[in-house]
């Protein structure tokens, strides 16, 4: 389950996204950012909030963008680091490139190799909880009784551009509005 607030963030998502994606050598033209979804995947230490986006981009390729946001900086992953972001309930968060942060990378594994799927997204409006449906929807290609190795035994292969290759037995299937596409494939 990903808690989600009603809660304000400076800069916001795509304010980040759209300063550090110019910096990637496979996001082409961003000058026209679109979000067409997002979904998430659950942190078991409800710690770490990991998220992955598909963007539409002035070219018109679909950027799969997946990032996790922190309480803190992350050892040793400067060079991943997207930016920092304030949350207006949970104070100053550091964001990461996901495909650089253990935790997405092993929440995208467990998926891929048990048959996963999105997190459940629950936000808090200050009366209790609300169910709110994802809008991008994914699902893992692997079985419930797999059990899922050390992410030193793993290799996580992340399509950047929905539509590339990804390599690996077990793969992530994303589901949106208008498209379906391999978003991950773990070997």
């Amino acid at each position: 389950m990903a808690l989600l607030h009603a809660a304000t963030l400076n800069p916001s998502k795509i304010e980040l996204l759209s300063a550090w994606l110019p910096t990637q050598p496979w996001a082409g033209d961003v000058s026209a950012l679109e979000q067409v979804g997002a979904y998430r995947f659950d942190d078991p230490q409800g710690e770490v909030g990991l998220e992955a986006f598909l963007l539409r981009t002035g070219d018109g390729r679909l950027l799969h963008v997946p990032v996790t946001y922190r309480g803190a900086p992350l050892e040793g992953a400067d060079g991943a680091l997207v930016g920092t972001t304030d949350h207006s309930t949970l104070g100053k968060r550091w964001v990461y490139d996901g495909t650089a942060d253990p935790v997405w990378l092993l929440a995208a594994a467990t998926a891929a190799l048990t048959g996963g799927h999105e997190a459940e997204l629950l936000i808090d409006l200050g009366k209790g909880l609300e169910r709110r449906d994802p809008t991008v929807r994914v699902q893992g290609s692997g079985s419930t009784d797999v059990p899922v190795p050390s992410l030193d035994d793993l290799s996580v292969s992340v399509a950047r551009v929905v539509g590339e290759r990804v390599d690996g037995a077990a793969t992530v299937s994303a589901r949106w509005e208008g498209g379906e596409a391999v978003v991950i494939g773990v070997g």
